[in-house]
Formats: C-alpha cells, structure tokens, sequence
C-alpha cells in the first residue's frame, strides 16, 4: 500500500521536522519555489499531505506547506488572505462567505473527495448496530448508558471534535439534529471535545465506555465501526466507499478546498491535479471516497 492508512498527528510532525524547513512547513522544493499554503480541516489533513508529497515528485519546482487545526480555521486564513487554499469538511458558510467578500475576496468551492463518518467504539463493546435517533439521543445526554442500546450496564463516555471542526458542525446538523433546521438539541455538556481526529481514536482504543466519531480514513482494525439506520425499521448499513456512492450510508458528506476567487497559476494547475485520474487514487488509498468514478 502506496500510503499509510493512518498516519497520526505526531507522526504528521515528525515527518514535518524530518522534511521541512526549520519553520515546520512542508518544503517539497528549493528555495527559489512557487509556495501553495494549504490549511484546516484535520479530517483531510492526511489526504492533503500524501497529495502533496506525490505532487513534488512530479513537479519539484512546487513547495506545498500543508497544516491542519480544523475547518474553521482554514476557512479563517482564506478570508484573511494568509493561505492559498483552505481544507474544509464541511461547507463555507454565509457569514464566512460575507466576511470574505468585506475583505475583497470571494470563495471558491471545489469538491475534492466524498467521506463517511464511522461511528465507533471500543472493541469489546457488545454493541453493533445503532440508528441515527439512538445517536443523536446519546449525544445529546438522553442516552447515559448502554444498556439502554442493548449493551452492558456501563456509563457512556461521549468523544466528539472541537467546536472548530468540520466534522463536528456536520453531526451537529446532520446527526444530533437530525437535518433539520429549526432542531434546537445541542451536544451533552459533558462530552469530551478532543483537539484532532486521531485523539478520538486514541481514546476510543482505550476506553470500553467511550463512543465516538471521525472520518472513514481514521478507522482502524482496533475498533468496533457501528451499522447506522435512518430509521429503526431500515437496514443497518456500515460505511464504505459503496455504501457512500450508493447512498446507503447515512452519515456521508463531502469533502472541500476553498480558493479565494478563481485559482491561477501553481494553485490552478495543483487544483487540476487533485481532481485528476493521477491524484484520484490516492483518496481510496487513504480511505475515502474519490470524487472520480
């Protein structure tokens, strides 16, 4: 396998160190090199690393400096006008879009690739099957132990991502509320928001009580991935890249890059590869779902 499934935050800054200038950035070139700054949402973090790794093989005349922290704060740099492209799982928003226009940009959307978001547990949690209303009720604290899902008599500890995230404003809207506008629920007080995807796996490893989220590229064979139904009488359907294309899975989104009016020169030609047969395979690789079929 071309790339690593996973390749964990510390990881990400190891090779940053071992690779890069002594500023931290992701130097794929000489000094006198076009620069693509590339910032936000972890959840593409690692796509967008292996994209650029295999892109300076190609072209070594291009420094890419690829960096997480979130979706909303690579949407932020793109309105300030400190990156070139911003990684988001989840779409600009109108005030994010009305904030860029006042500081004379315009936001350019291009979907990169589609992702599941697996809902997991520990592995010796009994429980395998839950529906979208038993995860948004867990979520939101009606739900406080898994026997009441068919588990064990135990506490449920509650991991999400960061306010900041993505990824967490898509199950805000799409799983705890239900896709519905005008539903008010909020997550549980005591849900545990974690900085980074891979410390939702981390302590999901750890902790047999724990339930938690992340991006189908996260999942690894040391945890339990829960079949999802829209509703209890429909089938329960576990996440991959068919059950996303089909539209069976029911927690599926896509993933963006924003651009700060339309791309030029490196950035545009960056762009094309991305959305290209070459770069395509790497999204499957990495586990996820390419936009090209």
């Amino acid at each position: 396998m071309k790339y690593l499934r996973i390749l964990p935050f510390i990881i990400f800054l190891f090779f940053l160190a071992g690779c890069s200038n002594q500023d931290g950035t992701a130097d794929t070139s000489s000094a006198s090199a076009d620069t693509i700054e590339n910032k936000g949402s972890d959840t593409i973090v690692n796509l967008a690393l292996a994209w650029a790794e295999e892109y300076q093989h190609v072209h070594p005349d291009i420094r890419i400096s690829v960096t997480g922290g979130g979706s909303g704060t690579g949407i932020a740099a793109l309105i300030n006008g400190t990156v070139d492209i911003a990684n988001a799982s989840r779409q600009i928003k109108t005030e994010e879009i009305e904030a860029a226009q006042a500081n004379g940009g315009d936001p350019i959307e291009f979907v990169i690739a589609r992702d599941a978001i697996a809902v997991i547990v520990h592995l010796e949690n009994p429980v395998n099957e839950l529906t979208l209303q038993q995860i948004s009720d867990i979520y939101s604290g009606k739900i406080d132990n898994w026997l009441e899902v068919g588990g064990e008599d135990r506490p449920i500890v509650r991991l999400s991502r960061e306010t900041n995230s993505g990824t967490h404003v898509y199950f805000l809207e799409e799983v705890l509320r239900l896709g519905a506008k005008d539903n008010p629920t909020l997550f549980s007080q005591n849900t545990l928001l974690l900085p980074s995807s891979e410390g939702i796996s981390v302590e999901i490893r750890q902790n047999p009580n724990a339930i938690g989220y992340d991006g189908l590229g996260y999942v690894t064979d040391e945890m339990k991935v829960i079949a999802v139904a829209r509703e209890a009488d429909t089938e329960y359907i576990l996440p991959s890249a068919e059950t996303v294309n089909n539209g069976q899975y029911p927690i599926a989104r896509d993933l963006y890059m924003y651009t700060n009016g339309e791309p030029t020169g490196a950035v545009e030609a960056y762009l094309d590869w991305i959305l290209s047969a070459a770069a395509q395979p790497i999204v499957t690789e990495l586990g996820f779902v390419p936009v090209l079929h």
